[in-house]
């Protein structure tokens, strides 16, 4: 990489007084490669803040675009950049933010074809995935690949960090072996997220990515860092490296990338015990094309229905359908639905167990619906 130019000495004036970095270190910032796994919450200030430090060569995969519903927490992009795609969005908020930085960008969702290859030539990736699936994936092909690896994640007013794959240390299957069940956490989309949290956690993020191309102070391997926003707490759980982990252990199980091991989601049609059926579902415009022929149930919180809803529709939330039966026949078509999907296709069991002949879950939930029939709507 080439040297310090005059500007940039200028610009990275304050970082020269500190012993730790200098001149020398401000050169280390300006060799290093940083790939970072998605351009959203947490991607936002870890880029914004990656980029003005002098990280020379920042590399950002992602194949989504911007939409309202990101602006809430997603800084890199403005109010004009909605429907534009996020790569581009970040690469021209970057290069105004430091020209001196290269940014390379990847307009793809990372998956077991392309992870080894995008990840190599990067010497650190910072993981802002908002899904199980992509952190495992990340995870194991950082392994794989020798890269040390940032995670951060974010729920509620909860966030988490960790190092994981640093100079032998544990990687993130050493802390949790396998993913959760197949719907027992809630995505961002479904519980929700404080929208200054992913700047917490990113910006964190960013600090355990500087120190570790600077080669200073004490990562976070080995420790499992959670914030809660609520309480302004900050606990520390240790762990160490698990011999026998499947992907870093003494003899590793998983010798190559896989999309296939497993879902985050709940599955679309999941079996009800004893019976060997599954819960059908519908999708927006074929609900939307005989909307007489069904009888619809919205089990959202009475506040999400406040902000968008499919008319006519019965509406109980899951919690009180633990409690008691909706106003339905039980003779009826119901399809149920939420916001995108999961806690409709839980009510829809327990609708079935409960003797209710014919349950749809409506797929993609009402923000599917908003999109493919009812843009008129706000979405959340």
């Amino acid at each position: 990489m080439a040297k310090l130019t005059k500007p940039e000495m200028i610009r990275y004036s304050r970082h020269f007084n500190l012993p730790q970095v200098g001149v020398a270190g401000q050169q280390k910032l300006k060799d290093a490669a940083v790939l970072l796994v998605g351009a959203g919450g947490l991607g936002s200030p870890l880029a914004l803040y990656l980029a003005a430090a002098g990280v020379g060569r920042i590399g950002i995969v992602d194949d989504d675009a911007v939409d309202a519903t990101n602006l809430q927490r997603q800084v890199l992009h403005g109010s004009a950049d909605v429907g534009r795609a996020k790569l581009d969005s970040a690469r021209d908020r970057l290069r105004d933010l430091n020209p001196h930085v290269a940014i390379e960008l990847h307009p793809a969702r990372l998956n077991a074809a392309n992870a080894l290859a995008i990840i190599k030539g990067y010497d650190i990736v910072a993981d802002g995935a908002d899904n199980f699936p992509t952190r495992y994936l990340v995870n194991d092909a950082c392994v794989m690949s020798g890269v040390p690896l940032v995670s951060g994640s974010i729920l509620g007013f909860e966030g988490q960090l960790s190092v994981f794959n640093h100079a032998g240390g544990p990687c993130y299957r050493c802390l949790f072996p396998e993913p959760p069940p197949p719907g027992s956490v809630p995505s961002c989309a479904e519980g929700g997220v404080l929208g200054v949290l992913p700047g917490v956690i990113g910006c964190l993020q960013a600090s355990e990515v500087v120190k570790l191309a600077l080669g200073v102070g004490k990562p976070a391997s080995g420790r499992l860092i959670l914030y809660n926003a609520l309480d302004l707490a900050f606990k520390e759980l240790r762990f160490q490296k698990d011999p026998g982990c499947a992907v870093c252990g003494e003899q590793p199980s998983i010798l190559a990338l896989s999309d296939g091991q497993f879902t985050c989601e709940a599955p679309s049609t999941p079996p009800l015990a004893g019976t060997g059926k599954a819960i059908p579902e519908i999708k927006p415009k074929a609900l939307h094309a005989r909307m007489e022929a069904y009888r619809l149930l919205d089990v959202r919180e009475p506040f999400e229905r406040e902000i968008c809803h499919i008319e006519p529709s019965d509406h109980l939330p899951l919690g009180e359908l633990a409690k008691r039966d909706p106003a339905l026949p039980k003779d009826a078509t119901i399809v149920v639905y939420c916001k995108t999907g999961g806690r409709s296709m839980k009510a829809a069991r327990a609708l079935k167990k409960r003797g209710y002949q014919n349950v749809i879950n409506l797929a993609g939930g009402v923000l599917a619906w908003v999109d493919q029939v009812d843009p008129g709507q706000a979405k959340y």
